[in-house]
This record gives structure tokens, C-alpha cells and sequence, in this order.
């Protein structure tokens, strides 16, 4: 006897059900030391904090290195900042201008102030400056822009009632929005999502107690991995928004393992078992798949370290942290928690929901899955047919990603429609058309020789006489003690057009490597800015996404083949989860690029997703796919080991787990939901994307093309070829070969004939076959 608990009747089974079973020996040890570790990891996390990347560790290719040039020279960009001041009458504007250049001044936060330059028309005014703090003194301390920005807004209120407009926009401005957008945002997808899961939960299990644990699982984990990560990114740097995708990734994981094992849990209770053998047998089964989708899911995760940008390492390193912690604490803590609390885990009951308290409490339920059954019975009598027009569906909604165009959304598209500094952004673009952010060469090299001082003077001169590519206003910046120069030269076009792709090709192909490479002290001069920032992204994106594809296949295939040991029904996962995938794809850019139901949404028609997010998607999609996958055909597979036919144990298989994976589905759907309420477009093409291929993939994939397909292959499910006899032969029932007990009293009862509650269904054999 240890922790007041009894030894369990029959030792457990396979690493899940030892560990389940050590829990309920030791559930006060797993219990204080899961606490324990949440703690530690979050002190340790806040201690050290989240070490941000470098701007050029964020980005790819030459426009990474001009950045990584920069700041080993230490030169640091400064904040620019344009103010249009503008009125009914011409010139009207001047009296304004004048105290918006004072109040500036007075602020003594601004270098460079320009003079006022007057409109086409007369009737607005542009002035442009720069913070005296650089970039990174910004980043750190927002004072230095909280005051120019209240300046300018001080001058706007003194002229409202004049009918005169100010408007302001910058990187200051800008990047200040963009950090109260991020946390406001954040901030209500976590105090959304959780209350939702719980509200789920609590109409899934109809009571409070059963509803908390799940939650409470992953919120645990999710701090234990956020303080993790902290230590983490003092090795590898973590942007900030990474966390807030742990969280997502964490909250579905976490409580669909808790989902998965305490369903099990209670049907084994329903079916007349014992707390103690209900809880082995649910480690045993439950507890499995959940280590082979954590396992599976982690894998997954890991082919973001294939990726040459390190956004997606870190996404890797939190989904990861996330996944293991949560898949950990679902077969230690989750056993203990409900060893220890026994029949309390229905405290909280709610009226109308999950049964009558005394008929739970005596282990009596209402029959599951017969919804599920009434939907599978046709798909069951013609595969066939159903195969065909689930197929035809999912290829439909992927159809748009045909077309998929990708780029690195701007910060003005990023914000909603009608927000103030966008209105500002547009309006001073539309009066004072400057056209894009222009391209930036850096150079490196002797800048007191002639002969690199005769180089850049050429090729400014080239770059002039081009009037086909470029804007007049190039603009060099030598920095003689680094040896450093940088020239900005205006792109045509408007910034990602064809134009502006273009005049960026001209640059690079030909311009730089004839003009500037020659004298370079590396023989190599690098292009950057906004537009060549964007095109390397997009293409190391796009050499990226082939191996990661690669490897994430083939480790799923290896992984299926090996826990269920069978060809067909690994190369199936793998096809249902290009499905999913692919209807992802078209579902966001059918929304975002082409703006169908944009509207419903509150987004706007964007022309293009999100450059990091396809890749995103498929390595979190084939990820959680893995959860439904795992658990649904363990327990075909189940049936299967107890000696029933491929069509009965697809039947019992599904309809067991239908109520599970509805839950489950629901809630990740939700969570999903909840990103694509948010205001930056980025964020709602994310949630976009997951909420809509978790929602086909637990309806079109799990109950029609997966039982489709296997009714098709039949007996060939379970195909596997000689040679690789060798597999370890994994079990993926219970360790218990005593015949199921009845459940009294044994009398007529509309379950009859319902496989799995206590009552053989009228082919299933009352003795259970090993």
C-alpha cells in the first residue's frame, strides 16, 4: 500500500499503462512533483526571459547578410516618421505645420526634421523625420516615440475645430501599434480559448470537475514549456509571437489527450469495470495512442528544423516542448488526479447534462455513437461511391490553392480597415505618392579608395540613366571608420508588383555584381530592403517546404507502419493528410486572396496569404491530424485483435470513438476560431486554416474517406509483407483476458446489440478472443 491507494488487480501492460499504473501507486509523489516541475519551469522561464532574434537572424538571403553587415558594423537604422498636415483651403495648412515642426522640436526626441513639403494641389503639407533613438533603443524603451507621438496628437486636437487634418504614420508609430495590437489580440485569444474549452468540456462531460481537469492540464503545460522556452532561446533565439502559438498548439493537444483518456476511462466504467481496472485499461489503450500521436506529432514538429529560417526552429522548439510536456502529463498526472479523486470527478454535476448523476455514479450510460452509426451505415454499404464523393469534396475546397500566391503581408494590410494609423498610412501615400520602400545595396570595402569611390559613383550614375527601373532620389551613406556604404535606390512599381520584381532583378543580375561586386571586400555586394527581404523569405520558404514535406512523410509512414503494422493503412494516413492540407490551402485562399465571405470575417481581399503560412499549416496539420488518426484506429485495430472482421471492428471502431473525436474537434475548432476573431490578417489566415481543416478532417476524413476506404481495401488493411515480419507486434487492447463482465442487472435494455456497453452486439462473441 503507498499514498493511501491500493495495488491495482492485474499488473499493466506497455510503457503507457506502466506509467499510468506507477501514478496510481504514487499519486501523491506525481501529483506534488508535476507542481513542482510547472513551477521550477516557470521561475527558471521568468528569470531568464525570452531572448528575441536580430533582425537579420529573422531573415534569408542577401537581404539577411546587408542586415548582419549593418549591425557587425554597429551601424543602427532610426526610426522614420512622416506627418501630413492638410486642410480645405490652399495653403491652409501652414499655421498647423508650423506648430506641428515646433512641437517636435520641443520634444527633443527628433533628428533630421525636414521642411515642409507643400502638395500638388496646395492643400497638404509632408513633414519627415527620424528618432534620434536607434531601432533597438526604440524596441527596449517606447518613451522617446510616446512623446512624439502626443505631441503630434496635442497639435491635432488645437486645430480640430480649424478644419485641418493631421495624420502620422512610421516605423515609431507603427511598431507601437503593432505591440499594443499583439497583446490586446493575444491577450483575448487566451482568455477566450480557455473558457471555451472549459464550456465545451463541461457540456461533453456535464460536470464542472471532469470539464477543469483537461484545461487545467494544458494551461499547466503550457506554462511549464513557456518557462522552457525561455532557457531555450538563450541558445537559439525565439521570436515573441512563438509563445502565442504554444499556447494554441498546447491548449488542442492537451485537452484532447485528457479528452481521449477520460472517455475511455468512463466507458470501461460503463461497461462494469472497476475505478481501478477502468483506469489500467484506459492507460493501456487511451494512454498509447496518446504517446503514438505525441510521438507522431513531435516528429512532425521537427522537420521545422529543416527549415533555413529561424522562425520556423522556434516554432519547432515550443510545438515540441508544448506537445511532449502535455502528452507526459496526460499519462502520469491525468491517472493520478483521477485515482485520487475517484467518484468526485462528477462533482459539479449540470442538470440535462451527461446522464443522471446516480445512473453515472453506478456506471450506467446512455448508449454512444449512434448518431455515428446512422452516418456510417450507407458509407459501410457502398465505399465505393462514398470514397468517390468525399474525395471529390475535399478536392474542390483545394481547388483555389491552385492559384495560392504568397508574400510577406505589410504592416498597413495587416491592419484592419478603418484602424487610425492605417486610415493615416493611406492617406498620406495616396496625397504624397512616394512609391514603394526602396531597395538598399550595402557595400563593404575600403570606402577611402578611390577606386571604390569611382565604383559607387558608377553605378549611382547606372542606376540614374535607368529610368525604366528606378525612381529619381538614389541616396548614398558612407560610413568611412566601418568601411561601410549603403545606397537606397527607389524601385518603380508599387512594391511587390511586377514592376518593382523587375527593377529588383536588375539590381541584382546585373547593376550590383557589373558595378559594385568588383571593389567589394568580399566580392560580393548585398541587396536589401523591404521587397528583397520578402522574395528571400518567399524563397527559402519555397526550398524549405519540398524537404520538410519529404521528411514528415516518410517519418508518419514509418511511424504508422510500425504502430499498426500495415502498409495500407500507413500510405492512407498519409493521403488523408494531404487531403486536409490541401483543403486548408484552398479554404484560406479562397477567403484572403480572392475574398469570398472575406466580409463575415471583418478582413478584406488581400491578394495573397501570408509567406510563412503554408508551411506552417502543414507541419501543424499533419501534426494534430495525428491525435484523431491515432486514437480512431487503435480502436479499429482493438476490435480487430479481438477477432472481429475488418467491416465490424471499422463499425465498432468508429462509433466508440465518434463522441471523443466530436468533442475533441469541437474544441480545437474553437480554439481555432478564436485566432481568426483577431485583428492582424496574419492571425485570422491561421485560424482560418486550422479551424477549417480540423473541422473536415473530423467529419469528411474520419467518418467517411477513412471507413471508406478501409471497407475497400478489406482484409488487405492488414497487409503486411514478409520481410518486415520483424516490426515489434504492438498490442492495442487491454492486458486483460477475462471475459468482459456482465453489467447487472442483466435484463432487456435498449443498448442491446450496442457493442462495447456491457451487451454483446449479436455477432460478437461473449468471450473475448486473445
Amino acid at each position: 500500500m503507498r499514498d493511501g491507494t491500493r495495488n491495482t488487480q492485474r499488473q499493466a501492460s506497455g510503457l503507457a499503462g506502466r506509467l499510468g499504473g506507477w501514478s496510481t501507486r504514487h499519486r501523491k509523489t506525481a501529483i506534488f512533483g508535476w507542481l513542482l516541475f510547472v513551477v521550477i519551469a516557470s521561475v527558471l522561464g521568468g528569470m531568464t526571459g525570452l531572448t528575441a532574434p536580430d533582425p537579420h537572424e529573422e531573415g534569408a538571403g542577401d537581404s539577411a547578410k546587408a542586415m548582419e553587415i549593418l549591425d557587425d558594423a554597429g551601424i543602427k537604422g532610426h526610426p522614420s516618421e512622416s506627418v501630413m498636415v492638410s486642410g480645405e483651403a490652399r495653403n491652409g495648412w501652414r499655421g498647423a505645420a508650423g506648430d506641428v515642426r515646433a512641437a517636435l522640436k520641443d520634444t527633443g526626441e527628433v533628428q533630421n526634421l525636414q521642411k515642409a513639403l507643400p502638395s500638388q494641389d496646395g492643400r497638404a503639407a509632408l513633414l519627415t523625420f527620424e528618432l534620434k533613438k536607434d531601432d533597438e533603443q526604440i524596441k527596449e524603451d517606447e518613451k522617446p516615440a510616446d512623446k512624439v507621438i502626443a505631441a503630434v496628437d496635442k497639435v491635432r486636437e488645437q486645430h480640430r475645430d480649424d478644419g485641418i487634418q493631421v495624420h502620422q504614420t512610421g516605423d515609431a508609430s507603427g511598431g507601437k501599434w503593432l505591440n499594443k495590437v499583439l497583446g490586446d489580440d493575444f491577450a483575448k485569444a487566451e482568455w477566450t480559448a480557455v473558457p471555451l474549452a472549459i464550456g465545451i468540456l463541461l457540456v461533453v462531460f456535464g460536470a464542472l470537475v471532469a470539464a477543469l481537469l483537461p484545461v487545467a492540464l494544458a494551461v499547466t503545460a503550457f506554462v511549464a514549456a513557456n518557462g522552457l522556452l525561455a532557457l531555450v532561446s538563450t541558445k537559439m533565439h525565439i521570436a515573441e509571437t512563438t509563445t502565442s502559438v504554444m499556447l494554441l498548439i498546447g491548449l488542442a493537444v492537451g485537452v484532447d489527450y485528457c479528452l481521449f483518456y477520460l472517455r475511455r476511462e468512463r466507458d470501461e466504467r460503463a461497461n462494469g469495470r472497476d475505478s481501478e481496472t477502468a483506469l489500467r485499461i484506459a492507460a493501456e489503450t487511451s494512454g498509447r495512442a496518446v504517446l503514438v500521436s505525441g510521438m507522431t506529432v513531435m516528429v512532425a514538429m521537427a522537420g521545422m528544423f529543416l527549415s533555413g529560417l529561424l522562425l520556423f526552429k522556434g516554432f519547432a522548439a515550443a510545438t515540441i516542448l508544448v506537445v511532449l510536456i502535455a502528452m507526459l502529463g496526460s499519462v502520469t498526472i491525468l491517472p493520478a488526479m483521477l485515482s485520487w479523486l475517484g467518484d468526485r470527478v462528477e462533482k459539479g454535476k449540470v442538470p440535462f447534462l451527461g446522464g443522471r448523476k446516480k445512473d453515472v455514479a453506478a456506471g450506467r450510460r446512455k448508449p454512444q455513437g449512434r448518431f455515428a452509426g446512422a452516418m456510417l451505415r450507407p458509407v459501410l454499404a457502398a465505399p465505393g461511391m462514398f470514397a468517390a464523393l468525399g474525395a471529390a469534396v475535399m478536392l474542390v475546397l483545394a481547388a483555389p490553392a491552385l492559384g495560392m500566391k504568397t508574400e510577406q503581408i505589410e504592416i498597413d494590410k495587416q491592419m484592419p480597415a478603418g484602424s487610425e494609423l492605417r486610415v493615416a498610412t493611406e492617406k498620406i501615400t495616396e496625397t504624397f505618392p512616394g512609391g514603394p520602400a526602396p531597395a538598399s545595396i550595402v557595400v563593404k570595402g575600403d570606402m577611402k579608395s578611390a577606386e571604390v569611390r569611382g565604383a559607387m559613383t558608377g553605378f549611382v550614375r547606372a542606376v540614374k540613366a535607368d529610368k525604366e527601373h528606378f525612381s529619381p532620389g538614389v541616396r548614398t551613406r558612407v560610413h568611412a571608420a566601418e568601411n561601410v556604404a549603403t545606397i537606397d535606390v527607389p524601385l518603380k512599381g508599387n512594391g511587390t508588383d511586377d514592376t518593382s520584381k523587375a527593377a529588383l532583378d536588375q539590381l541584382r543580375d546585373t547593376l550590383v555584381p557589373e558595378k559594385l561586386e568588383p571593389v567589394a571586400e568580399d566580392g560580393k555586394a548585398y541587396v536589401g530592403g523591404q521587397l528583397a527581404s520578402s522574395t528571400d523569405f518567399n524563397d527559402q520558404l519555397k526550398q524549405d517546404i519540398g524537404p520538410i514535406l519529404a521528411f514528415i512523410t516518410v517519418i508518419t509512414f514509418l511511424l504508422m507502419l510500425v504502430c499498426f503494422r500495415s502498409i495500407p493503412i500507413a500510405g492512407v494516413t498519409i493521403v488523408l493528410n494531404l487531403l486536409s492540407v490541401a483543403a486548408a490551402y484552398g479554404a484560406m485562399t479562397a477567403v484572403f486572396q480572392h475574398g469570398v465571405a472575406v466580409d463575415l470575417l471583418g478582413a478584406e481581399k488581400n491578394g495573397a496569404i501570408e509567406s510563412w503560412m503554408p508551411l506552417f499549416i502543414l507541419v501543424v496539420l499533419f501534426g494534430l491530424s495525428m491525435d484523431y488518426h491515432v486514437f480512431v484506429v487503435s480502436r479499429i485495430r482493438e476490435a480487430r485483435d479481438r477477432g472481429r472482421s475488418t467491416r465490424e471492428a471499422i463499425r465498432e471502431g468508429i462509433r466508440s470513438t465518434a463522441g471523443a473525436v466530436t468533442s475533441a474537434a469541437v474544441i480545437m475548432v474553437a480554439v481555432f476560431a478564436v485566432f481568426a476573431t483577431l485583428r492582424m490578417t496574419d492571425m485570422k489566415q491561421l485560424g482560418v486554416g486550422l479551424a477549417v481543416a480540423v473541422l473536415l478532417d473530423a467529419t469528411i476524413v474520419r467518418m467517411v474517406l477513412l471507413p471508406a476506404a478501409m471497407m475497400l481495401l478489406g482484409e488487405r488493411c492488414w497487409y503486411l509483407p514478409k520481410w518486415l515480419g520483424w516490426l515489434p507486434n504492438l498490442e492495442h487492447g487491454p492486458s486483460d483476458d477475462e471475459p468482459t463482465p456482465p453489467v447487472a442487472p442483466v435484463a432487456p435494455d435498449p443498448r442491446l446489440g450496442v457493442p462495447g456497453y456491457g451487451y454483446p452486439a449479436a455477432d460478437e462473441p461473449t468471450v473475448r478472443v486473445r
